[in-house]
């Protein structure tokens, strides 16, 4: 018997509204599964979700979660390394996967008549990996290559000083990919033991949309999965972020010829009511994005008009995205030629002190509110992407906090707004980061006031 299932309307986007709902089913392992059965097109997507990321790793394991995903792609004894290529791109599918803050997660997206194989692949690889010591070093060095090159971009070098000084507690501290001192020695059994540890039924989420009868699916399901064990998951508690004093610096001295300018101000978590004005604003200041990437063009934007049409920057954005605990609300400069940073970070502050001063007009309230749910509705019309918010939200929200975001956005006030801006873009709650070139291809030095708050 399963312990719970039942049927949650679904309100993504009027493109969707065809009279369906989302089917949840929990089997008696643990497994929570999110079924969307829609036929506007004979495909499947299946996307299985683990309850793991960069927040649960703690010092010495950082980034074990992204190589855990990584080795999740190099074997178990039934598919041995580059069948699941072979296999899924038989049968004009594609498949891929990502590890972030809050979770890991994995899909494939391909013809409806074909969905036992991804099932059949998430079922095996969730309990049979084989954790080769071979395939470890071999992925050891792809991620080290994976992170030097990310090094070699001045922003990943100024965001990640800039992260890891705005948060000194919780374990957002450090990006996903993970320390290089720690990717150095994570050793094999280190590597399994977090992948047995939370790669379980009852740490999953499955989700499956696309064109299948919901009966029939669920059956599936049960065939491959239900007789997984569960097993007990890790609960270590997630230290808070202890509230910020004062405002903090650091300073990138590196190779190339750009100056670049971020600061980060603490956000809240997704499921915090403040969230819903953050976006607004986000879109009022940089424009309007997708949470799962990319976005229109800004240049109606505050930020673009004060910063870009001066000359003074060649690119000015902001970016919030939704959370299980409190991140960052991050903004970014790219200086012109010649442009100092110390003009850039005052005209950044003034145009937040503006916010801070005066309400938003009528005008940019309705052009902001309307770009974000389009860019949500955009962000969920296809069968992937659907399949995708449904399981982010089971991971890091809920689905009621999915079905009512297009509402909670709309009613956002002006005033809301403003008090957001003075609430939060404050400068004793800011870290500000300058990437200063130094015009020669030397190694970054960086330089802060020592991880003390600045009053």
């Amino acid at each position: 018997m399963n312990r719970k299932q039942q049927s949650i309307p679904t309100q993504l986007a009027p493109a969707l509204a065809e009279s369906q709902t989302v089917t949840r089913v929990q089997l008696d392992n643990g497994l929570t599964v999110v079924l969307r059965e829609m036929h506007t097109a004979p495909v499947v997507s299946v996307w299985m979700w683990y309850r793991v990321g960069s927040r649960n790793e703690r010092p010495g394991y950082t980034g074990i979660s992204h190589w855990v995903e990584h080795m999740l792609f190099k074997g178990t004894p039934k598919y041995p390394p580059g069948s699941y290529d072979r296999l899924i791109s038989r049968e004009g599918g594609v498949f891929n996967a990502m590890t972030w803050l809050d979770y890991t997660a994995y899909f494939t997206t391909l013809p409806a008549a074909k969905v036992d194989l991804p099932l059949d692949i998430e079922a095996d690889r969730m309990v049979n990996c084989l954790f080769a010591p071979e395939e470890v070093e071999r992925e050891r060095t792809v991620i080290l290559s994976e992170r030097s090159m990310y090094e070699n971009r001045p922003t990943f070098v100024l965001s990640e000083e800039v992260q890891s000084t705005a948060i000194k507690v919780h374990p957002y501290h450090h990006e996903t990919i993970g320390w290089p001192t720690d990717l150095r020695t994570i050793s094999r059994d280190d590597l399994y033991n977090h992948y047995r540890a939370y790669y379980s039924p009852n740490n999953a989420v499955l989700v499956v949309a696309g064109a299948f009868h919901t009966e029939t699916m669920l059956e599936k399901v049960k065939t491959y999965f239900a007789s997984i064990e569960p097993r007990q998951v890790p609960q270590q508690p997630i230290p808070a972020e202890p509230p910020q004093r004062g405002e903090r610096r650091v300073i990138v001295r590196g190779a190339g010829d750009t100056a670049y300018l971020q600061v980060a101000f603490h956000a809240v978590a997704a499921t915090h009511p403040d969230f819903f004005p953050m976006v607004v604003l986000d879109a009022v200041l940089g424009g309007a994005k997708s949470f799962g990437g990319g976005g229109a063009s800004n240049r109606s934007s505050r930020l673009y008009r004060a910063l870009v049409m001066s000359g003074v920057a060649a690119d000015a954005d902001c970016w919030i995205g939704p959370t299980i605990d409190p991140y960052l609300w991050w903004f970014d400069l790219t200086l012109n030629e010649g442009q100092p940073l110390e003009k850039g970070e005052a005209m950044l502050w003034q145009e937040i002190e503006r916010l801070q001063n005066e309400p938003i007009t009528p005008e940019e309230l309705t052009k902001a509110i309307k770009q974000v749910r389009a860019h949500f509705i955009y962000g969920a019309e296809s069968i992937t992407n659907q399949a995708r918010w449904l399981g982010f939200a089971e991971v890091v929200t809920s689905p009621k906090w999915l079905a009512e975001y297009l509402d909670r956005v709309a009613a956002v006030t002006r005033e809301e707004v403003q008090r957001i801006a003075q609430t939060y873009l404050r400068r004793d709650q800011a870290t500000v980061g300058w990437y200063i070139p130094t015009g020669q291809n030397t190694s970054p030095i960086v330089e802060h006031n020592g991880g003390k708050d600045t009053p």
